[in-house]
């Protein structure tokens, strides 16, 4: 007769058997999910750097299935309730070293286990509530940004009018003022034409 643990934590559960990874460097990446929900769990250990997060990812995934398929609920309401490694056995090899010594090397492994559990419905409805939040919150940026971008466009071709209106007004006098000059030659090479004509009628004259 098998006795009925009291320390056992409700859920649906997945064992990953014989890892060759230390429980240690397992315990460090279990820290990371539990209590997530599903969704960033999976996130946490799809960007992790440790080469065992995709072990425990597929555990994960397991557990996932196995509460889907067997008690019908869905991912969505899933959320990692336990996750603990225990100690496997130690595969013990030998290194040569110098003179015809030999040390140990021990190949260390763990059997890594998580539970997923279900939220509850107060649970369910704050995180709907909390995504709605976030969803209006991002469209509220969204309409911020778009405000800001009409305002550098705006900005951009108010400027872009003043340089054109400052180009044609210096344009402009530029125009004028070659005019003036231009009358203002006319004006001496008719006073010396009056010039040449009056010395003429003079010489004339005499």
């Amino acid at each position: 007769m098998v006795a009925t643990k009291t320390n056992e934590r409700p859920g649906t559960r997945a064992v990953v058997r014989h890892v060759r990874v230390s429980a240690s460097k397992a315990r460090a990446v279990l820290d990371l999910i539990r209590g997530q929900s599903y969704g960033s769990a999976a996130e946490i250990l799809a960007f992790s750097d440790r080469s065992v997060a995709e072990i425990i990812a597929k555990g994960l995934d397991s557990a996932v299935a196995n509460a889907e398929h067997n008690d019908g609920i869905p991912a969505e309401e899933l959320f990692v309730s336990s996750c603990y490694a225990d100690v496997g056995p130690t595969l013990k090899r030998w290194r040569p070293r110098a003179r015809g010594r030999a040390t140990p090397i021990r190949k260390r492994t763990c059997h890594i286990t998580i539970i997923v559990g279900r939220y509850t419905p107060e649970q369910i409805a704050e995180q709907q509530e909390r995504n709605e939040a976030r969803g209006r919150s991002g469209a509220s940026n969204q309409a911020a940004e778009a405000r800001r971008q009409r305002v550098e466009r705006s900005r951009a071709s108010a400027e872009a009018e003043a340089e054109a209106a400052a180009a044609a007004e210096a344009e402009a006098e530029a125009a004028e003022a070659e005019g003036t000059e231009t009358e203002e030659n006319e004006e001496v090479v008719s006073q010396e034409v009056v010039e040449e004509v009056a010395a003429e009628e003079e010489a004339a004259e005499t």
